[in-house]
């Protein structure tokens, strides 16, 4: 007798039919995602559109920047373009895109560009991915696109390698909601040519972009970031398909110990790309000596923003008001509780004195744990 495939037959929960019903309704969203501006995302979009519009299928620009590049701006033309919605801030007009215009409109097909742009107060979203995701609800097909910068789990690596902050981020998510991530790569070398004929940026920025943000160095290693995140990217997509994507949280347990220190956020992020490689959870913990209730406003509302960065990696945030001794052992406990198998943590902010007097939190967690990892993540220096 011919066994039967139990997977193919098993019956799905309500909620797992719906969840496949919506996906299908659901617009294709595909992102072009670069190392830095210049790459020619924005470009490859446009001629994207071009192709697509050839073949009869209805194309339309919802957003487009083309920062006055000549190649860029002549390829917008022969395309509808979606007028922008005005927006009144501050006494100030400013124009958004018109995402009822575009839903309304139901074209096959719509572009926008910078999606880590965050919208004028007043708007709909906060964010532009937002707009997207509500534009993919109706059914209609995105082409977006975005730089290896803007991804929030590398803020801080980018901000050590290049010196800048930035500050417009979309959360990592974004990319596994993506039907397909497109890198649109160049080498340093031809990049800097294209800012050096004016092809990036316009002439008087030219000098200052060369020597601080385009510099070799920096955007061999932006490169370097665009094409890891990429390649992991391909590689659960790869597993997904073949159906042997190992089950999260299955082998693997993070947690991350934050205290009120510039260091948190950074924390934070390494811990979730940590959890990332691995398929695990990811937890994070912040214990203090003060109820929530009692904590300074300043305190209170650095923890709104840390649980805020944990929803957007998925991650569970913890809060221990503790009355013991030792940080370390609520961090041993918590860790015990939850099957935990490897700690992140800051650099200790104790001078050696101290260490000598009141004992070292790492060594303290090492001798009353087994079978558990740490990770020390050094200190931004002032």
């Amino acid at each position: 007798m011919r066994k039967k495939n139990t997977r193919d037959y098993r019956r799905k929960t309500p909620g797992e039919l719906l969840a496949e019903i919506e996906q299908l309704k659901r617009g294709h969203w595909t992102i072009y995602i670069g190392s830095a501006p210049g790459v020619g995302k924005t470009y490859r979009m446009l001629q994207e559109a071009h192709d697509l519009k050839r073949e009869g299928i209805d194309a339309v620009i919802g957003l487009v920047e083309t920062h006055h590049r000549k190649d860029t701006a002549a390829l917008v033309k022969g395309l509808e373009v979606i007028p922008k919605r005005n927006i009144s801030y501050k006494g100030i007009t400013m124009g958004e895109m018109d995402v009822d215009a575009i839903i309304n409109r139901k074209p096959d097909l719509v572009l926008v560009d910078e999606l880590a742009h965050t919208n004028v107060p007043g708007s709909k979203n906060e964010k532009r991915y937002m707009d997207v995701e509500d534009i993919l609800q109706e059914g209609i097909n995105v082409l977006s696109a975005v730089n290896i910068q803007h991804i929030e789990s590398v803020h801080d690596i980018v901000q050590h390698v290049t010196g800048v902050k930035v500050r417009e981020r979309i959360p990592d998510r974004v990319l596994e909601l993506a039907n397909e991530v497109i890198l649109i790569d160049v080498t340093p070398e031809t990049l800097q040519k294209r800012l050096q004929e004016g092809k990036v940026y316009e002439k008087h920025k030219i000098q200052q972009a060369l020597t601080h943000f385009f510099t070799k160095n920096n955007l061999a290693a932006l490169r370097e970031l665009a094409l890891r995140e990429v390649a992991d990217d391909v590689d659960d997509r790869l597993e997904r398909t073949n159906g042997s994507l190992r089950p999260r949280g299955t082998n693997e347990k993070i947690l991350v110990c934050v205290q009120h220190g510039k260091n948190a956020e950074k924390l934070i992020r390494r811990g979730w790309r940590i959890a990332s490689r691995l398929k695990a959870d990811l937890l994070v913990l912040n214990v203090s000596r003060t109820s929530k209730e009692q904590l300074a406003p300043t305190e209170r509302d650095k923890i709104g923003q840390w649980e805020t960065l944990c929803a957007q990696f998925g991650a569970e945030f913890i809060f221990k008001h503790s009355n013991k001794r030792r940080i370390s052992e609520t961090i041993t406990d918590t860790a015990k509780q939850h099957g935990i198998t490897q700690i992140v943590l800051g650099q200790s902010a104790r001078s050696r004195w101290e260490e000598i007097r009141k004992g070292s939190i790492v060594n303290s967690i090492m001798r009353h744990t087994d079978g558990i990892d740490l990770h020390i993540v050094s200190d931004e220096k002032a």
